[in-house]
């Protein structure tokens, strides 16, 4: 056995944390993943800091905010700097083998930073996210026998839960309660049609046998049964943990790097908005004989928490520039008390916003006019509303003018401890929308 630890780092794109079953779901959506929170840690409430894709899995690789390394929206003007630091050349420097199944590099360079081994079965397509679980997975699979000898660093980016959503025929009808899809008379698609992405998606992946899918409750059972199909094909590369006998050595942790809107605040099958559904992801850590079984997490944790915690799991330095705080003892046991009392996120994709969230309130500030026409301020009470429904601006004004204070003064302070001025977000918006994942 070596005397590091593997790190198997799964992070499943728009994967929301509450359609899954361990999160209280009510369809069985991911036996395996919950087998995996039932022999390890689950944490209940880890949020990123940014959205969409690129922002947040710069966020996951460097430990930093956003608004420290400056990757804020997708396809950006920003590059992120050479001294940023990076987990994978974390784990390169250490002497383990480093390998990344992904796409991301294609899209900014630093995303390939770090690993020895960079395999994407997407070159092979026209669109970078029709790989499936079953392509990556038998890569993934062929690679580890490889290298199993190694302490290794493997990161996989599934796709699957990602629109278009078109999961294999074998899951067809799973999850959906209703008698037809198409019917005419089902209305409640009508607002999507308005938007690019619902445009796309009338013309292609919505069009079926049975004519155009008018029914929202059909497409998110698509997005569940992509999520049972991404949760199969977890089976077989944990099994091959198992025939190689390096599971007692390996860290299994899973993640997303955001939610999804499943037509919440009128945001359908996307990830824009900084509300919950959105934010929200799983986290999922197993590691026999030093974690704990059926361990849940309560702790507010962000997802530059992230890297410094791999780390301190294989006992590895973490940067002074990594500013995210190691959360392992919460996940070993021998800490009680952690996480944090506060959560700064934003977003710069369909719309140009930031939110201060705390246990129990969200303030959203809107930093522009955006798509769906949403006040410059939203509050909502989250223990009394978790569903985001009910703005509470006007009936809360001090509170809200309370967050608003301390969210303006940390992006201040932020920003000046950089020499900068501009806020990122508003800076960025000209690339709404542009080359979006």
């Amino acid at each position: 056995m070596n005397d590091k630890p593997n790190i198997l780092l799964v992070v499943a794109d728009a994967l929301r944390a509450d359609h899954l079953s361990c999160y209280g779901y009510s369809h069985p959506t991911s036996p395996t993943i919950d087998a995996l929170a039932r022999e390890g840690v689950l944490g209940e409430r880890l949020f990123c800091p940014a959205i969409p894709t690129q922002p947040s899995f710069t966020t996951l690789y460097t430990g930093q905010h956003p608004i420290t390394h400056g990757i804020v929206t997708q396809n950006g003007r920003v590059e992120l700097a050479r001294e940023s630091p990076l987990l994978p050349e974390c784990f390169i420097q250490a002497g383990y083998t480093t390998c990344a199944i992904d796409n991301l590099w294609r899209a900014r360079p630093w995303f390939g930073r770090g690993y020895e081994y960079y395999i994407d079965p997407t070159i092979k397509h026209t669109l970078p996210i029709a790989a499936t679980c079953d392509s990556l997975n038998e890569r993934a699979i062929r690679w580890l026998r490889s290298h199993a000898d190694e302490p290794f660093f493997l990161l996989i980016h599934y796709w699957d839960a990602h629109y278009p959503l078109t999961p294999p025929d074998r899951y067809k009808g799973l999850f959906y309660t209703g008698d037809n899809p198409a019917d005419p008379a089902n209305r409640s698609l009508d607002a999507w049609w308005k938007h690019p992405v619902g445009r796309l998606a009338r013309n292609t992946w919505l069009r079926k046998e049975e004519g155009l899918i008018t029914d929202a409750e059909y497409v998110i059972a698509l997005y569940d049964q992509e999520i049972r199909y991404l949760d199969d094909g977890l089976a077989p590369l944990l099994a091959t943990l198992d025939e190689l006998g390096i599971t007692e050595n390996t860290l299994v942790m899973v993640t997303a790097d955001h939610g999804e809107s499943m037509t919440e605040h009128g945001i359908f099958f996307e990830h824009y908005g900084l509300y919950d559904c959105t934010l929200r992801i799983p986290l999922i850590a197993r590691w026999p004989g030093r974690l704990p079984g059926e361990r849940r997490l309560p702790q507010l944790l962000r997802m530059s928490d992230m890297a410094p915690t791999l780390l301190d799991a294989a006992r590895l330095p973490v940067p002074k520039a990594m500013e995210g705080r190691s959360f392992w003892r919460l996940l070993t046991g021998e800490e009680e008390a952690g996480g944090h009392e506060r959560l700064i996120s934003l977003e710069c994709s369909w719309q140009a916003n930031w939110c201060l969230r705390t246990d129990q309130y969200k303030l959203i500030l809107n930093r522009q006019r955006n798509v769906k026409g949403r006040p410059p301020r939203e509050l909502y009470d989250l223990l009394a509303d978790p569903e985001e429904a009910l703005n509470i601006v006007d009936m809360a004004p001090d509170i809200a003018d309370a967050m608003e204070v301390e969210l303006e003064g940390w992006i201040a302070e932020r920003l000046n401890a950089q020499g900068r001025s501009e806020d990122p977000v508003r800076d960025d918006a000209i690339t709404l929308g542009r080359g979006r994942r």
